[in-house]
């Protein structure tokens, strides 16, 4: 019988992050992508010391009730808010994710939703597929968007990941306004050439508005009607950040209305569906969640949750020093 600590990886990964773990613990991997209700998932856990799961998985104390093996989680994401982290300090279970290296993809990403949003990219290529182009007579005044060059980019959550969106805006001479719970320090303003104003300014100065915010109770529907009703009507709306951080109830209202010109959407509230008025709308670019989907950042992704899972369980190079956990106090508990 294996000595080895097991481990569930709920969905599949990278062939050599997998062998790579399958060196220290027993491992347990999912090929196929799937779902699991809480039932199904507090099974799953009963069973193993560490698990990596993804953002659609929710850890609760329902979940973890009675659970008395398991040690450690890793989120597959920055955002935890599957993640009930109270409830899983409570039981002794460390959590982690994996900040800093998808900042720059998912910077790149905002960047790509942008442009597509403010020029029209997606409902333009829908309209050539469909064979409308050949015999057109398409006007002159047709297909316009709206500017990046030389307008207000503006910056709600200044993060690493808002940094890394503004330091790509001195590249389209843009100025730069951001606002956060506090100002970020001078030498990283001039960095990024960015000024904080207040949420209002914000929301009446930007000409395209990203959102990089946590998901927070105190953040659902940062942006809802009365927000999109201060901002321009040639204006630009992305949000990058997780779903509920926009009312897209609200936010389709406003795009129907033509009282905001265009929108760029990675994450959804209630995702994976979509408020349907959005999906039906040609001025808004959709996107399935993918920001940080790129080969070398999915790839570090999975590899720093692996480091996170091993560490926790005194395996490996970095043996209980967990590069990126949550609640680290857990350890000084735990009696092995």
């Amino acid at each position: 019988m294996s000595t080895k600590r097991k481990v569930w990886v709920s969905r599949p990964l990278f062939p050599d992050v997998l062998a790579h773990l399958a060196e220290y613990v027993d491992l347990e991997a999912e090929t196929v992508e799937g779902t699991r209700t809480p039932a199904q998932l507090k099974a799953k856990l009963a069973d193993v010391d560490g698990a990596i799961l993804g953002l659609s998985e929710r850890v609760d104390a329902g979940v973890l009730e009675g659970n008395t093996r398991l040690k450690v989680i890793a989120n597959l994401g920055v955002g935890f808010n599957n993640f009930d982290v109270e409830a899983m300090t409570a039981a002794g279970v460390l959590a982690s994710n994996t900040p800093d290296v998808l900042n720059e993809s998912v910077a790149d990403y905002a960047w790509a939703l942008m442009l597509a949003a403010a020029r029209r990219v997606s409902a333009s290529e829908r309209w050539l597929r469909a064979g409308h182009w050949p015999g057109s007579a398409t006007r002159f005044d047709d297909w316009l968007g709206v500017d990046v060059h030389g307008k207000t980019l503006g910056i709600l959550g200044m993060g690493r990941i808002g940094q890394a969106i503004a330091r790509r805006a001195s590249g389209f001479d843009m100025r730069v306004l951001y606002h956060n719970r506090s100002h970020l320090p001078e030498q990283t303003e001039r960095e990024c050439r960015a000024s904080w104003v207040e949420k209002a300014q914000l929301l009446r100065e930007s000409d395209h508005l990203i959102l990089v915010l946590p998901f927070t109770p105190a953040n659902r529907h940062a942006i809802g009607a009365p927000e999109l009703a201060q901002m321009k009507p040639s204006a630009v709306l992305v949000n990058i950040a997780r779903g509920g951080i926009v009312d897209d109830a609200a936010l389709a209202v406003a795009l129907r209305e033509k009282r905001l010109a265009a929108a760029g959407l990675d994450v959804f509230e209630g995702e994976p569906s979509v408020h349907p008025t959005l999906l039906d709308l040609d001025n808004v670019v959709l996107s399935p969640h993918i920001a940080s989907a790129s080969e070398d950042t999915r790839h570090a992704m999975a590899r720093l949750a692996a480091d996170n899972v091993l560490a926790a369980l005194g395996l490996g190079e970095s043996a209980r020093h967990p590069p990126t956990a949550l609640n680290p106090e857990v350890m000084a508990n735990w009696s092995d």
